[in-house]
């Protein structure tokens, strides 16, 4: 009861803040599509993890605000204003809410899903906070089937943390998707994501498979798209559940 409460709280503050954006048809996954020219959009996310293998207490609620910026047919810029959690539970040092950094989000279309044999789009990403600085890149890959999109994600992130950013670490995710558009208001699908930690830049981990469904509604500007995933492998440091809702408006 505890954790139902707390994360219908995050979904209330996340959809009394103003909303603006393009309607996603996932949430981990990134489409190969950009906003048009002059488009301002923005997107408002929470993010729930809860129940890890070695701490079946543990909670964190983690949420985004992001601006879109639309600069060419092919060129989209994003902001993260900021990124800020709750955590709790047996293996949490601070519990309660904290500031966890910002965000510059830059995304290039090479081709569209739609027209072209396959969408193809490049993604970068620069994060900053308190002693931490992440570099995060992806190949984004679509097809547009007609009411059928397939999506995936090859993403490379470096992360530096500690005092002096001493502290080094890498991850290598694939992420994979399929929505299917049932009508114009709503649409539903599966996200699968295999996460792969490299402690140090040293010696890969074992991988981490996390999968489960998702669903969109549409109504004039106004979007939401929710996805619940379930680790599969149930190991590690990794929450067993965790569910990630966008709500986002058009202009």
């Amino acid at each position: 009861m505890r954790r139902a409460c707390l994360y219908l709280c995050a979904a209330l503050v996340l959809t009394t803040l103003p909303c603006l954006a393009g309607a996603r048809r996932f949430t981990y996954i990134y489409e190969a599509t950009t906003s048009p020219p002059g488009g301002f959009e923005s997107e408002n996310w929470v993010t729930w993890k809860t129940d890890k293998p070695n701490d079946h207490a543990f909670d964190q609620v983690d949420f985004r605000h992001e601006i879109e910026f639309g600069i060419t047919d092919h060129f989209q810029l994003a902001v993260y204003l900021a990124d800020w959690f709750y955590e709790d539970g047996h293996s949490v040092e601070n519990e309660g809410f904290a500031y966890a950094d910002s965000a510059l989000e830059l995304i290039y279309n090479l081709s569209s899903p739609a027209a072209d044999l396959l969408g193809v789009a490049i993604y970068g990403e620069i994060k900053a906070g308190y002693r931490t600085f992440e570099l995060e890149s992806k190949l984004i890959a679509q097809k547009d089937i007609g009411p059928l999109v397939l999506a995936y994600n090859a993403t490379l992130e470096a992360t530096w943390e500690g005092e002096d950013l001493e502290e080094k670490d890498g991850e290598i995710q694939q992420s994979l998707g399929a929505s299917y558009e049932i009508t114009p208001h709503l649409l539903a699908g599966v996200e699968l994501l295999h996460e792969i930690a490299i402690p140090e830049w040293r010696e890969a981990e074992r991988g981490f498979f996390f999968a489960g469904p998702n669903v969109s509604v549409r109504g004039g500007k106004w979007w939401a798209t929710a996805t619940a995933l379930a680790q599969l492998t149930r190991a590690g440091d990794e929450p067993n559940f965790q569910l990630r809702t966008i709500v986002g408006y058009e202009f």
